[in-house]
This record gives structure tokens, sequence and C-alpha cells, in this order.
């Protein structure tokens, strides 16, 4: 290629031509053909093309919201006969096609519900509990409230903070195993704390409301021979994922996480 650019006549080079025709009448004929022979898509020069860079994040914007829609055999979270939330199933799905857990087990918090669902690396579903959890509604943790005592914080401070947060098994410091959660905030998953008769934490487990569920300083309390057989057993040499689902905001604005609709739920909604 000589790097130069062939350019369509415009219209108006064809009007002066036909203002002033070169001599001879065969002249004139042939700038008919010429014209006869021009293709449907030929353009005045400088004519204005569309830019399609400016729609770019118009439409990245909306991709956002729509469902991926995958084949028959779609990858999903496996709850078994259990039966989650609308969203805990959002995303556990969202998990397990995404990939986004790394190839780790993962736990689903939901607080709205005071549920926990423990997967193994492939989605599939170890056992659900109930669960309690921080007294108050709210989704972030105080700044600094890992660094202070129990004795100074207030009511309205003790939230479980959602999110997407790496988990490790470790010991706490009366040597008893816990799974570190948000360690900054000094939030952790572990065995039912029984000390104090007047919070009746077991019996809260027990309730099958979970609106009595809220009661702890932002910790996550499982009834014990749940911790023991299938928390403790899921995070035995190996991190893991914990995602602790909002209540004052969507799963979407938290994780950046998007259904997952197969073919034949897509067919079922024509």
């Amino acid at each position: 290629m000589s790097g130069k650019t062939m350019e369509r006549p415009g219209l108006s080079d064809w009007v002066r031509a036909c203002a002033h025709p070169p001599v001879g009448p065969w002249a004139l004929g042939l700038l008919l053909i010429t014209l006869a022979a021009q293709p449907a898509w030929a353009e005045p020069v400088g004519a204005q093309l569309p830019a399609p860079m400016a729609a770019q994040p118009l439409l990245a914007s909306a991709l956002q919201s729509v469902p991926r829609v995958v084949g028959p055999h779609v990858p999903r979270a496996h709850f078994g006969q259990t039966e989650p939330s609308r969203e805990a199933r959002h995303v556990a799905d969202w998990v397990v096609d995404s990939g986004d857990n790394g190839g780790m087990p993962f736990v689903v918090v939901d607080k709205v519900d005071a549920r926990v669902f423990v997967f193994d690396a492939r989605g599939q579903l170890q056992g659900a509990a109930s669960a309690l959890l921080g007294l108050a509604i709210g989704d972030e943790a105080v700044p600094g409230i890992g660094q202070r005592k129990l004795s100074s914080i207030r009511p309205e401070e003790r939230t479980t903070s959602a999110g997407r947060f790496v988990a490790t098994q470790d010991r706490n410091l009366q040597g008893k195993e816990i799974l570190w959660v948000d360690y900054d905030a000094a939030i952790s998953l572990h065995p039912v704390i029984t000390g104090h008769a007047t919070e009746r934490r077991a019996q809260r487990l027990d309730s099958p409301s979970p609106l009595d569920n809220r009661i702890s300083y932002g910790c996550i309390n499982v009834p014990a021979l749940f911790y023991k057989n299938v928390v403790s057993p899921a995070f035995r040499g190996t991190d893991g994922i914990v995602y602790v689902l909002p209540e004052t905001r969507s799963a979407r604005e938290v994780f950046g996480s998007y259904d997952v609709v197969d073919e034949e739920q897509r067919q079922a909604v024509r």
C-alpha cells in the first residue's frame, strides 16, 4: 500500500461537471454513465459518521444490569433440599458461575434471614444453619472498633459488616478454634457463646424467627455441632471466602454480582 487515500468524488463535483461539461456530446454521455455506476452507499465527502466510542459508557452501564444467559448445563450452587432466600441464591450462583471464590470453599451469610450456608469449592452445599449476628442493623464496621474493649462498644455500633472476606482458621485468646472473617473489625465465625444466660443465645438459635437473632457484638455465632461438623472440616488446611450479604444495600452494589439465568428459564418467562 502506498499510504495514499482514494477519495470518492463528492456530489458537488458532479454538479460542477454538469454545469460545465467537457467539449463534445460524448463527454456528457460518459458523465451520465459514471453517475449511474456510483454505488448506493456513496456519500458526500466530509459526511459525519457516528462516533461509536461516545456510546460505550452507556452500553457498559446497561450491560451490568443484564442477566448472564447461559446454556442448559450452567454451573450453579447446589443447595439440595435447602431453600435459601433469593438474595442468597443469587450470590451463591454468581460465585460459582464467575469463579469469584478462586477455587476455595466459601460461605454465604444471609443477615436478613440470619442463616449461614457453607459450600465446597465447587459450590456443593455442605450444610446450613441459623446464626446470631450483630445487634445493630448496618453494613459498615465502625473504624477502629477491632482495637476497642467490648465494654466501650455502644449498642448501635454492634454491626456485622457486609462484604467479601478472605477467611482463615485460627484460635482465639482462650485457645478455641474460630474462623476469622474481618480481622480488622475483630469479626469471626465461631461456635455460639452461651456464657451469659440472660442473653439466651442457644434459644435464639433454635427460634424459627430471624428477628431475635441479633444479639452479638458483630461476630457470627453458629451452633457448636454445625461449626465442628461443617465449618471446621470445610476450612481445614485452606483459606476460603466468606460473603456477608448486606441488609441496607443490594448484593449487586456490594459484590458486583449478576443473575445467572439458564436458557430454559429464559424461555419460560417469554
